[in-house]
């Protein structure tokens, strides 16, 4: 059968169902000007549209700065240790993560080759939050396809209809009411107002609407009252209403999201056995024990997560997060031979970005294979971005003090705040390398700036005290030295600075 004799609303389903969004957007389109009023092609084309821009809103997401400096919703604005993002597992909870061993800003450690959501805009245990951490934040997401329904009744009204060359909805026409009795129809409009038109307002009203239809008890309209209220702030009423969905159906897909607001107002604790329940219930799958994973490695509490990014695995070896968080692990626990096996796994698989060949590079260093470090920094640098050539280099600039090349690494060292001027490690580097060439007041320069830009950070402040101390200025030692134990408090350097401080004023 000839292209020109095939039934073009049929063509456009086929597109729709093939993910050519583009193509079954065009043939719509076609069709709606020679009858804005078919309702079948207006359906499909509102699928194709939303398809278009979908993005897997079940993951957790990363804080703006709105979230971050003006939330009121937060219970734990004096948050207990282990119970908040804001202060997760400290040596006053007992047993926090070692800073010297696994700092948690991405340019202090070899980057996971995943963006894992959540997690970028938390500083270490001590930091604040300012609004220069609350810009760093990016969304990453999936697309997912959206399954397509059959041809329905060719009828249509006249909110429908739009001029050629305008937009495809009038949103403000739309008579939600008569649309919220008709399911197929209201459905896919509220995933068009919501993830399109990015117009959760209207989203609610449709959905409001269309639960009072359907007598509350329909779980989707109400898992939809909960997006939209999720997405407009108000997260007490989206707990409400994706509870008494879970209610009614047992859905993965809800309970991630009833965990995203959990997180919003940092309740991890209750995430975590909102999480737990859920794996009983649902024992295989992996979205599940993933979100658990990411919720202990917030807290700090690596070994947990460990064990559950590796129950991922079992569940699903191609999951790239989970590969690239073990890899992470058995690097800081000083096996960079095993991470090697894991990230070259990553690259078998596909993965190709500047995150995987550093930390290649990385691992190939602290493995002794130096040969095949350069290479891997070489491939890392020629696919980095403006956003991650400063970590590159930085980490560059680490291997060179490995290998002794001070030189090398103290370009290595400017190139990168050249590339990134608020990059505090290599501030705190440069110190480092300015007072090995006498340089005091560049030195003390440098470390002043990084202490500004990273006050989760102890090196600076040690440092920074370590040079007060011995340009016998010892109250600006003794303050500065107290303020590195604050973020660290079991750092033996600084402890034993700070008695030779006591002991120096008490003899005064």
């Amino acid at each position: 059968m000839a292209l020109n004799q095939v039934d073009r609303v049929w063509l456009a389903m086929s597109k729709l169902r093939r993910r050519k969004f583009d193509e079954c957007i065009e043939i719509c389109t076609d069709l709606l000007n020679e009858n804005n009023l078919d309702q079948a092609v207006w359906l499909i084309k509102c699928k194709a549209l939303t398809a278009q821009q979908y993005l897997d809103d079940t993951e957790m997401e990363e804080e703006g700065v709105a979230e971050i400096l003006l939330d009121e919703n937060a219970t734990a604005s004096m948050p207990r240790p282990g119970t908040s993002l804001n202060r997760p597992k400290t040596q006053a909870g007992g047993g926090g993560a070692n800073q010297s061993m696994r700092p948690m800003t991405s340019s202090g450690r070899p980057l996971t080759g995943f963006a894992r959501p959540g997690t970028g805009s938390r500083p270490t245990t001590g930091g604040q939050v300012s609004v220069e951490t609350a810009m760093k934040g990016n969304r990453p997401g999936t697309s997912r396809p959206l399954t397509s329904l059959g041809r329905e009744v060719r009828l249509g009204t006249a909110s429908m209809a739009t001029d050629i060359g305008g937009p495809f909805l009038n949103v403000e026409r739309l008579d939600l009411a008569k649309y919220a009795k008709r399911p197929s129809l209201a459905m896919v409009l509220c995933d068009y107002l919501v993830y399109h038109d990015r117009n959760p307002r209207k989203g609610l009203e449709l959905a409001a609407e269309a639960t009072v239809h359907a007598d509350y008890k329909d779980w989707w309209w109400k898992a939809r009252l909960g997006k939209c209220y999720y997405k407009l702030g108000l997260f007490r009423d989206a707990e409400r209403q994706l509870k008494s969905s879970l209610k009614d159906q047992d859905m993965v897909v809800t309970t991630l999201e009833l965990v995203k607001v959990y997180m919003k107002l940092d309740l991890p604790n209750t995430a975590l056995d909102l999480l737990m329940e859920a794996t009983e219930k649902n024992p295989g799958e992996s979205r599940i024990l993933l979100g658990i994973a990411r919720i202990h490695d917030m807290l700090s509490d690596h070994e947990e997560a460990v064990q559950y990014y590796k129950r991922v695995l079992h569940l699903d070896s191609s999951n790239v997060e989970s590969i690239a968080s073990l890899a992470a692990n058995h690097f800081y626990s000083d096996q960079p031979e095993i991470a090697l096996r894991y990230y070259r796994r990553l690259l078998q698989m596909g993965v190709n970005n500047t995150e995987l060949w550093n930390n290649l590079g990385l691992s190939c260093f602290y493995a002794s294979q130096y040969d095949m470090a350069l290479g891997c920094f070489e491939r890392s640098l020629t696919l980095a971005s403006d956003e991650n050539m400063a970590d590159v280099w930085y980490n560059v600039g680490q291997v060179a003090i490995g290998i002794g090349d001070l030189g090398l690494a103290y370009q290595a060292f400017k190139i990168g705040v050249s590339i990134d001027s608020n990059h505090a490690e290599c501030y705190c580097n440069l110190g480092v390398l300015e007072l090995r060439k006498q340089n005091i007041e560049a030195a003390r320069a440098n470390f002043k700036t990084a202490q500004n830009l990273a006050p989760f950070a102890y090196e600076p402040f040690y440092n920074g005290a370590l040079i007060a101390y011995k340009l016998g200025e010892f109250q600006e030692a003794f303050a500065t030295c107290s303020k590195a134990l604050e973020i660290y408090p079991e750092h033996t350097d600084s402890k034993e600075l700070l008695q030779i401080l006591k002991n120096h004023f008490a003899v005064l």
